[in-house]
């Protein structure tokens, strides 16, 4: 019997996540219940999904694995990673991205391979998946399964300031609400007693250092310092910097990934062809990126809204923002690490 036969036959069960659960700190959040699980918060529902997927998965040496927060720039980093590793695979026009949304093509292992709570074309085992597998995924370092801390496996990880990732996430996440409010029962039972969550209830959740698959500040140092430690394991991308140099990035991308641009490929202006697919402008504009849902809840056209660098503006107040700043500094003192507000 095989190992992946083996850890089939041993799903993480319900007694056992009722059991956990029972045990962990909880917060409050947007409306919602959180739960801290070896030092990070996840949504109640996220659990078992993170528990199978630290059980289960086995990395292979040649996976190349996303990293990052929500809202942190995921999708793009997926779409270029995606079009590097896969250029010359198709004719000029014939990209999977011009009639896939990028989450259908870099799936999410917590929620898409090892999560059940929402379905959509997907592998049913990992192995059917060519090598380089393109995956991703919101642990933290720590939290990542064994397998890929030893493995030879790559990880690509994305950060971005933390004002412009609240104004981000609000936005997706008012979405995501008006549309369970509108096909859940919920909408008719509260009605007009439900307060639809504000920016300074999104911001006051990070400040807490109460906020989905945070505390922000440790999770991005977390891969910030193995970045450091082990820069032929893990890339460390700064959004702003990638919005500043896309082709410096791409070609980065390329390097780290194992498939180098040739001097013929750049010649040709492979890298900006890429550059210019994956912008957020032409991904808006393709058909099917403007209708239909991903997992069932959130809509395809939500991951593409502005993607600006200090797009914070005037969604927060001065005090806010001073609050905000100082925590940067306090958290990031002697990291080396620094975030870039403004274009």
């Amino acid at each position: 019997m095989n190992q992946n036969h083996a850890q089939e036959e041993t799903p993480v069960s319900e007694h056992e996540v009722e059991h956990l659960v029972k045990t962990l700190p909880k917060a409050a959040y947007i409306g919602t219940k959180l739960l801290m699980y070896q030092g990070t918060w996840y949504h109640d529902g996220h659990i078992k999904n993170v528990l199978t997927f630290q059980r289960h998965f086995q990395a292979r040496d040649t996976d190349l694995i996303i990293g990052s927060l929500p809202r942190s720039g995921t999708t793009w980093l997926k779409s270029l990673l995606f079009a590097v590793v896969n250029r010359g695979q198709h004719s000029d026009g014939q990209s999977p991205l011009l009639v896939n949304h990028p989450h259908e093509l870099v799936y999410s292992l917590e929620t898409d391979v090892y999560g059940d709570a929402f379905v959509y074309p997907r592998p049913h085992h990992l192995s059917e998946l060519p090598s380089p597998r393109l995956l991703s995924t919101h642990l933290s370092y720590t939290s990542l399964p064994e397998s890929i801390k030893t493995s030879n496996c790559r990880i690509l990880y994305i950060s971005r300031n933390p004002l412009d990732m609240l104004v981000s996430l609000y936005y997706f996440s008012m979405n995501a609400i008006k549309k369970y409010l509108t096909v859940n029962i919920w909408r008719r039972i509260m009605g007009v007693f439900y307060r639809p969550p504000s920016m300074d209830d999104f911001f006051q959740a990070l400040y807490e250092e109460k906020y989905p698959f945070g505390p922000f500040f440790e999770h991005v140092i977390g891969y910030w310092k193995m970045s450091l430690d082990q820069p032929d394991k893990v890339l460390f991308l700064k959004y702003e910097d990638m919005k500043d140099d896309p082709a410096h990035y791409v070609k980065k991308i390329a390097d780290f990934a194992g498939v180098p641009f040739s001097a013929q490929e750049e010649a040709d202006g492979v890298i900006t062809q890429i550059i210019e697919m994956c912008s957020i402008k032409n991904m808006k504009e393709l058909e099917v990126n403007k209708s239909g849902v991903i997992n069932k809840l959130f809509e395809k056209k939500t991951y593409f809204r502005k993607g600006e660098v200090g797009d914070w503006k005037g969604h927060f107040s001065a005090s806010m923002v001073e609050k905000m700043t100082k925590l940067m500094e306090e958290k990031l003192e002697g990291t080396g690490l620094t975030f870039k507000l403004d274009s």
